[in-house]
């Protein structure tokens, strides 16, 4: 009998336990009644966010600026933990996220929100945040997934449902001036301006700001066969990306203007340019040859 109730009292400890600790699990999993549904897709090395029901769609990319993270300036606050396009989200609102990944195995981790969500190729885990507080809260992928794992920040910024409705409505705006925009021709000097500023931060982390990249993983683009060759070749390795390898596809992921001045660039930095005027090769491209291209 001693025997019988030692081993039966602490069973029914356990099940009393169990009990609420299964209503509480099922609660934290518990996606349903979502107001709002975004898609988190992790590249190699940047967030990809897709408003489901907003039809917004943007990548989120390290905004430090190179000179400080090759150690050419002071570091200010939020270094390394700051992007040019945060997430945006209302206040007392559950949302409802889809994460998963493009390439290898990352984590959406906010430590302030108490979650962390793998996001595995192929697979779409689920996941939610509640924010009741406004401000800006910030995190970092929590899983190591590559040479630039570092670099790869989450900004989150909650606001009012006002103010959610207006960066909607702006953001779409937005969109449809860039597009008029991408039609528009541009100077040399427009295009080589916004070429250096979106390569350091699209392109630097592999290829470097040197141009020089990271043999044999991240090839230079200093004399590259690429850059100093046919236009129509070097657009097709900007666009499509070259399978099998750290290279992904551009033609999503920057606008029409966007990649004609970082392809400009490339063409003309490193010492390309007087490679490709001895080879009679194109050093300018205008955002309408990229629509065309595309």
């Amino acid at each position: 009998w001693v025997e019988v109730i030692w081993t039966t009292i602490p069973f029914l400890i356990l099940v009393a336990l169990a009990v609420p600790a299964t209503i509480v699990l099922q609660h934290i999993h518990n996606t349903e009644k979502s107001a709002l549904t975004i898609k988190v897709t992790g590249y190699q090395w940047k967030w990809k966010y897709d408003y489901l029901d907003q039809g917004i769609s943007f990548f989120s990319v390290l905004a430090t600026p190179q000179d400080q993270i090759n150690n050419n300036a002071p570091k200010d606050e939020w270094y390394l933990l700051e992007v040019d396009h945060p997430l945006v989200v209302p206040i007392n609102t559950k949302v409802k996220l889809l994460v998963t990944s493009d390439d290898v195995i990352h984590a959406w981790w906010v430590p302030e929100f108490g979650i962390k969500q793998d996001a595995i190729p192929g697979y779409v885990n689920e996941n939610w945040i509640y924010i009741t507080q406004p401000g800006t809260y910030r995190g970092q992928c929590g899983e190591l997934c590559g040479a630039n794992h570092a670099f790869m920040p989450i900004v989150v910024q909650a606001v009012s449902q006002k103010e959610f409705n207006n960066w909607v409505q702006a953001n779409h705006a937005g969109h449809a001036l860039s597009q008029a925009q991408s039609a528009q021709p541009m100077t040399e000097q427009e295009l080589l301006a916004l070429g250096k500023t979106q390569y350091e931060k699209t392109c630097a982390m592999c290829h470097q700001a040197t141009g020089l990249g990271l043999p044999p993983t991240f090839p230079a683009l200093k004399n590259s066969a690429i850059v100093t060759g046919p236009l129509d070749k070097n657009l097709t390795v900007v666009l499509k990306g070259v399978p099998g390898t750290a290279m992904q596809a551009f033609d999503e992921q920057l606008d029409n203007t966007a990649l004609a001045a970082v392809i400009t660039y490339i063409r003309q930095s490193w010492g390309n340019k007087e490679i490709n005027l001895t080879k009679k090769k194109p050093v300018m491209v205008q955002p309408a040859e990229i629509e065309k291209a595309k």
